[in-house]
């Protein structure tokens, strides 16, 4: 079975819910069981635990055709993929069934990082653990946690109060003491269910994933990498699908008085062709950047830092634009351009921000310590 085969079936669950979840703000629970059975939920982890063991290029496609039917699984696939692959790069060894699960669609994970004390900063968590002679003892309030009540599981981030050193472990949904503490409604992404969560735990030291104090090392070698290039995977799937709306809307809707299509407009034209090859040129980065990941080289942390900024402001651009040639009928809602409009809205501030990005990426290329 190829990807098309595994993606159309999903694809199709998502468009025909994609409208309800955003209006009701309500989690794509079809959609998601039909991600899992689809094998997609393993995309790039490796066929010796269950996985499809696809690349970046395949995250890329199938990230941003999810998007483009429903942003909100975009975003819950984006964060199974995240969670998941940080596992991969260093398997707890208290779980050796978390792996093949996650590759399987068993269960479902996602990342638990920010919090509000380091808001978008997600690499500097506040909260602190400690060993009780027995295990670890987690009191972490997190926020922003795509999933939150719906994940299996959960990879969390703390620091080492004995080293000052972050830590990342796998935490179980049915772990005592994990709650969903917050409700939260948003502008965009409106049924990804990115509560605030409460984690005041007790776990083995074998749910660690990677070693004491490599968690900063994880975000920074695998979790940033894939997160950045799926996220601008959405940003690209969003904006393509505001174009295609605003191509159908524009050659469709018709100005009697005049005997022509929108799209007739030299003005209309003229935004439509700017969107389209911004679209074009953005697409094209994003491309070149997966392959970066596929194939390092010498210019790969440059792509790391600078591909979800481009895409998302891309995003920004492009769907205001669409929301501007389609005119009260976009306001209307009956186009789902604002759907578009509002969740790429989400992209330029989820952390890492496109601004901090941006100022990564300055430092990288003048030659100064990106994180110091």
């Amino acid at each position: 079975m190829d990807l098309s085969d595994r993606l159309e079936p999903v694809l199709a669950v998502a468009r025909e819910s994609a409208h309800q979840v955003d209006t009701e703000a309500s989690f794509p629970a079809d959609a998601v069981a039909a991600l899992r059975s689809s094998g997609l939920l393993g995309l790039c982890l490796s066929e010796e635990v269950g996985g499809l063991g696809a690349g970046p290029q395949d995250l890329f496609e199938v990230t941003s055709s999810l998007a483009g039917a429903c942003g909100s699984t975009a975003m819950i696939y984006l964060m199974h993929v995240s969670a998941a692959m940080t596992v991969a790069a260093a398997p707890p060894p208290g779980l050796p069934d978390l792996l093949p699960a996650l590759a399987t669609g068993d269960m479902l994970a996602s990342l638990a990082f920010s919090e509000a004390g380091s808001r978008s900063h997600f690499w500097a968590p506040i909260s602190k653990s400690r060993h009780n002679g027995a295990g670890v003892i987690l009191d972490a309030g997190k926020s922003w946690v795509t999933s939150a009540g719906h994940a299996d599981v959960y990879v969390v981030s703390t620091l080492n109060a004995d080293a000052d050193t972050v830590d990342i472990f796998a935490v179980p949904a049915d772990t005592t003491g994990v709650s969903v503490s917050g409700d939260w409604r948003g502008m965009g992404f409106r049924g990804n269910a990115s509560n605030p969560m409460h984690f005041a735990v007790e776990v083995p030291e074998s749910h660690r994933i990677g070693p004491a104090g490599g968690g900063f090392d994880l975000m920074l070698q695998t979790v940033m990498p894939w997160f950045n290039l799926g996220n601008a995977s959405v940003s690209i799937g969003l904006s393509q699908a505001a174009v295609d709306a605003a191509i159908r809307h524009t050659s469709a809707a018709r100005l009697e008085h005049l005997d022509q299509s929108l799209s007739a407009l030299p003005t209309i034209r003229a935004q439509l062709s700017k969107m389209s090859i911004d679209l074009a040129c953005t697409r094209s980065y994003v491309e070149q950047s997966a392959g970066r990941l596929a194939q390092p080289a010498d210019d790969t942390v440059l792509h790391v830092l600078s591909v979800k900024a481009a895409a998302n402001d891309a995003a920004l651009r492009i769907t205001d634009a669409a929301m501007r040639v389609c005119g009260g009928a976009a306001f209307s809602k009956h186009l789902q351009v604002d759907r578009y409009f509002r969740d790429a809205r989400a992209g330029s501030v989820m952390a890492p921000t496109a601004d901090a990005l941006y100022d990564f990426y300055g430092k990288a290329i003048t030659g100064q310590p990106v994180f110091g």
